[in-house]
């Protein structure tokens, strides 16, 4: 069956006619003035008529022509086709279907990101080229999945230099590549510079910011994968909030004037040391920022933008699912009940670029997320796309088990994008502004004193309990994971280990 009998799948049925491989029964449609009727002699259905169909005919794929088709109602017709041994697939552009270029191996599974993105708010350009055009622009972590993403739409508002900064070596050489064969195809005339370095090291990124006289600088430079920040605590804490201090303080000294800090939904009421470290990496900008003001220097705007999972992002569970799933299973999720807001890499990064345009020094900006999705009804989405059925007690013959393997260190069921209540619109539908609570910069600096302590004694006590007086909320729900912490308690005393001997 063709989805849609518009000019599309009109097209790709008449190709289907004369074809040995696909037999084209009908169309299904939603508009109801068209059902009953024929099309070029095949009849127009309603997705009720699915199951008479399946019987009658032995359909086993429904094709999407309907390009112009919601998020939301790819999602009730993927939910609706999962009664059935029915394969939801799209087809290839109008212009190759028209050209009649298109094989069967052109007809794709859709993809998960077709059902998980919404129908996104047009960007409005004034926001989007503010900050950027004509403007020197720095990115600090820009090989990684935000920090390249918002390379390539910094590179098409044409600004006037673009620095790329990145502390691993391979991503930079594979988002310096790339934006060198994008501004060969589409003829961009873009200065890009390419900076190895790391946000810790404040002297460096200080003459990176001078030299080239940064106007704008995006701050995507984080670790922020759960586990691993979990077991590696200090590491964590280092980069995510002394990398944020060291690179915002360069930022002052160097005049940049727009300083937009890439943030994570973690970070509210955080259950783990990464969600911890990004609240408090919050924290340093606002406080830096009132630190400013008060100083009479109203030349930089500090602005945090804070979002939930993107999809496809490196360590996200998507890629893991297609991956257990090429290999057969089992699917694995951690809990039944565990959700996640989505959003898709190019989205975020728009909204972060123009999220940076607006407001006031301090502020803290917040995504429109959605609504969230329940991680085990992906996973039951992705067996379906991929062509296969899931396997449990109620359907023994299925082809992939969906599996639990539990919460793991520092992970929590449900994200929150808010701290409090205070939350008001902006003038994009997408991007709101929370309004919270922060500390004094001379009462912050002390406990970063502390806390800085804490690091250089491997003190994993002390800090854990600094985490906690700092960050609002912090609720950790585990012990202190740290490998070099727990390797340490199990480490024999010299006398034990005399003994031993």
């Amino acid at each position: 069956m063709v989805y849609g009998a518009g000019i599309s799948g009109q097209q790709m049925a008449q190709s289907f006619l004369a074809s040995p491989e696909i037999s084209p029964i009908g169309f299904i449609d939603d508009d109801t003035s068209l059902q009953g009727s024929e099309i070029m002699g095949l009849r127009v259905y309603a997705l009720d008529d699915l199951e008479m169909l399946v019987r009658q005919y032995g359909v086993d794929t429904l094709l999407l022509s309907t390009r112009k088709m919601s998020s939301l109602r790819k999602r009730e017709v993927l939910q609706y086709c999962q009664r059935y041994p029915v394969a939801l697939k799209t087809l290839p552009s109008l212009p190759d279907v028209a050209s009649g270029k298109f094989t069967v191996s052109d007809i794709a599974n859709i993809d998960v990101a077709d059902l998980l993105g919404r129908d996104t708010v047009a960007p409005k350009a004034p926001l989007l080229q503010a900050c950027i055009l004509d403007k020197v622009v720095m990115v600090t972590g820009a090989g990684g999945s935000i920090g390249s993403e918002l390379c390539r739409q910094i590179l098409a508002q044409k600004p006037k230099l673009l620095v790329l900064f990145e502390l691993s070596e391979v991503s930079l050489y594979q988002i310096d590549a790339e934006l060198k064969d994008i501004k060969r195809s589409k003829g961009v005339n873009v200065n890009v510079i390419n900076i190895l370095g790391d946000v810790k090291d404040k002297a460096h990124i200080e003459r990176v910011m001078k030299h080239y006289q940064v106007e704008t600088l995006y701050h995507a430079a984080a670790y922020k994968h759960v586990p691993i920040v979990e077991n590696n605590m200090v590491s964590g804490i280092r980069n995510n909030v002394f990398g944020t201090q060291a690179t915002a303080e360069a930022a002052i000294r160097a005049g940049v004037s727009h300083f937009v800090l890439v943030s994570t939904d973690k970070a509210v009421r955080p259950t783990n040391v990464m969600g911890a470290s990004k609240r408090l990496a919050e924290m340093v900008l606002q406080a830096l920022s009132e630190r400013e003001r008060e100083l009479g220097n109203d030349s930089i705007r500090f602005s945090m933008v804070r979002f939930g999972n993107v999809l496809g992002s490196s360590g996200s569970v998507i890629p893991l699912f297609r991956k257990q799933i090429r290999q057969g299973g089992p699917v694995t999720v951690t809990h039944p009940e565990i959700t996640r807001y989505f959003m898709t890499i190019p989205e975020a990064a728009s909204l972060v670029i123009q999220a940076g345009a607006m407001g006031h020094s301090g502020d803290v900006f917040v995504l429109h997320m959605g609504e969230p999705v329940k991680i085990i009804d992906l996973a039951k989405d992705m067996i379906k796309l991929a062509g296969f059925s899931v396997k449990s007690a109620e359907n023994l013959d299925g082809d992939i088990e969906i599996q639990f393997s539990g919460l793991r260190a520092g992970e929590k069921l449900y994200e929150e994008l808010l701290i409090g209540d205070d939350v008001q619109g902006t003038e994009h539908a997408m991007i709101m502004r929370s309004s919270e609570e922060y500390l004094s910069w001379d009462m912050l600096s002390s406990f970063l004193v502390q806390l800085d302590e804490a690091m250089r004694m491997t003190d994993y006590n002390t800090l854990r309990t600094l985490l906690l007086r700092l960050v609002a909320g912090f609720e950790p729900n585990c012990s202190i994971q740290d490998f070099l912490h727990c390797e340490s308690e199990l480490a024999p005393t010299p006398d034990q280990a005399s003994i031993k001997h």
